[in-house]
């Protein structure tokens, strides 16, 4: 009860902060390039909005704040789809090799989350307990799998071009750190329960989001750096990366 209006003081700075993203995607007309990212920070403010109105009601704000999370799930999934396609799309066979992993994963996590919820009913237990600990193995899962794409990202972003000052590489970057925090977060709540004050984690979690909507924001404004013929990365690996995929796709 002691952080509780430091949650929401950062919940409100959240809020704002995201509407400034908003807006400086707008300005930036960053739709046009990442619209699936606009439509994650969109959500993001909609979930914010929509989640402050019914906090006051305990079932509601439970069955509107589980459904945001997992639409949430789904978007950041979706987030670094976009910077993988945009980074692959010069070769066709990685691109296709991409798409393929990512729906894959996406039908993985619906399986897990089915299972989950049967065996937690099979188990007896509340309608409640069965959503949130769903919930909780989807979104573990969700934020390993793209904690192991964005960490592959950044130890190849050499062979993939992406230079630190890149819109995308600050987007990437981003959600890395969110991602990151995240990830302890639910594995925390998730094999520890109480253990850890569940006001500890929020904190912590809705401070990772500010900085991480902060840098998504700063990143979208600052210009964006062309790189000079010089420094143009040797794309050799990438092309035989591309290469052997056609080859094993063709077998």
């Amino acid at each position: 009860m002691i952080l509780r209006p430091y949650i929401i003081d950062v919940w409100i700075a959240s809020i704002a902060l995201q509407v400034l993203l908003m807006i400086v995607l707008v300005i930036r007309r960053a739709w046009t390039r990442f619209p699936l990212f606009t439509a994650y920070a969109a959500f993001n403010v909609f979930e914010a909005g929509i989640t402050f109105a019914v906090s006051k009601n305990g079932m509601l704000y439970f069955y509107v704040y589980w459904a945001c999370q997992a639409i949430a799930t789904i978007l950041g999934l979706a987030v670094v789809y976009e910077v993988f396609n945009a980074l692959l799309s010069p070769h066709a066979a990685l691109t296709k090799i991409a798409r393929m992993i990512f729906r894959v994963t996406a039908i993985f996590l619906v399986l897990l989350g089915f299972v989950v919820v049967m065996a937690e009913v099979s188990a007896n237990r509340n309608v409640f307990g069965s959503v949130s600990s769903a919930a909780m193995v989807i979104a573990e899962a969700a934020r390993f799998v793209e904690m192991g794409l964005l960490m592959f990202l950044f130890l190849f972003s050499s062979t993939f071009g992406l230079h630190w000052r890149a819109h995308i590489f600050g987007i990437a970057l981003g959600l890395g750190v969110f991602v990151a925090i995240d990830l302890v977060n639910v594995t925390l709540r998730s094999h520890l329960g109480t253990a850890i004050p569940a006001d500890v984690l929020s904190l912590a979690r809705g401070a990772a989001f500010c900085i991480s909507v902060s840098m998504w924001a700063a990143y979208l404004l600052l210009p964006e750096r062309v790189s000079s013929s010089d420094e143009v990365p040797k794309t050799a690996q990438l092309e035989q990366w591309n290469q052997a995929v056609m080859e094993l796709i063709s077998r």
